[in-house]
């Protein structure tokens, strides 16, 4: 059996779908928040995968965060890249439905540290079915 942290590419693109409809229309209704969580954690599992590392920390409150992309390793405290959004915005822009300079622009999307930028190279994770 797979870990719970490990990205499975077909749990991850059920999850997506999942949530699809509300990712396409902010009109529709709210996945169920088990639903929401799963989505977010899985693309985010999934980036992490992508691009290993300890560089940059994405946070998704209050589902999940995860370290990516090589580089130095913190060990203790705050690490100095982050890259921290909220749900809808995280898979909006795991999905390619929104790019982080527009979720930077917006203010939805907080980025610090001078790599914490480089997320959007390995973005989207997951291609949003039709």
């Amino acid at each position: 059996m797979a870990s719970r942290r490990s990205a499975d590419p077909a749990q991850t693109r059920a999850a997506v779908a999942a949530v699809s409809a509300w990712l396409r229309d902010p009109a529709a209704p709210a996945p169920q928040r088990a639903e929401m969580a799963e989505a977010v954690r899985t693309t985010a599992r999934t980036l992490s995968a992508t691009v290993p590392g300890s560089a940059v920390e994405v946070r998704v409150p209050p589902f999940v965060a995860v370290q990516c992309i090589a580089g130095p390793r913190h060990t203790r405290g705050n690490p100095p890249n982050v890259v921290e959004t909220d749900p809808r915005t995280w898979l909006l822009l795991a999905t390619g439905l929104l790019t982080v300079a527009d979720a930077a622009a917006a203010g939805t999307l907080q980025l610090s540290g001078s790599r914490a930028g480089e997320i959007a190279a390995a973005l989207p994770v997951v291609a949003l079915p039709d």
